[in-house]
């Protein structure tokens, strides 16, 4: 009865470790705004990527696709000038609602949600005014 007791305690505490240090590797890996802000996000080499590999493919947000074009040469103004982006207030950005769902439908379409790091990324750039960087 006492062995039992120990491997059970052994178990608890091997599991709360890895427990833990799961939740430790998944803020890394998905950082937060808050420690986004510290750094500068750029329209081009860190917003654009995002956009070619999830957002303008055929079918989508591409050239003759649906609204807004995030195609590298037209992203930046078919964001500001359709009303996408609110520096004002960043969380109600219309490109951040539908990031993280809150409008519908949600992107992207596939059902799968973003990782919070890209909705992160989103937000801190158009918390550090959406400049076309």
């Amino acid at each position: 009865m006492r062995n039992n007791k120990k491997a059970l305690t052994y178990t608890l505490v091997v599991m709360s470790i890895l427990i833990i240090a799961g939740c430790y590797k998944a803020d890394t890996l998905y950082p937060n705004t808050d420690s986004l802000l510290n750094k500068e996000v750029s329209f081009i080499n860190n917003i654009i990527p995002v956009f070619n590999q999830k957002c303008s493919i055929t079918g989508c947000h591409g050239s003759g696709g649906h609204v807004p074009d995030l195609t590298a040469a037209k992203a930046y103004n078919s964001l500001m000038n359709g009303g996408f982006i609110n520096v004002a207030d960043p969380k109600n950005s219309k490109l951040y609602l539908r990031l993280t769902g809150k409008i519908t439908p949600g992107m992207p379409l596939s059902g799968t949600s973003n990782p919070s790091n890209i909705n992160a990324l989103v937000l801190t750039w158009i918390t550090q005014k959406a400049k076309n960087n």
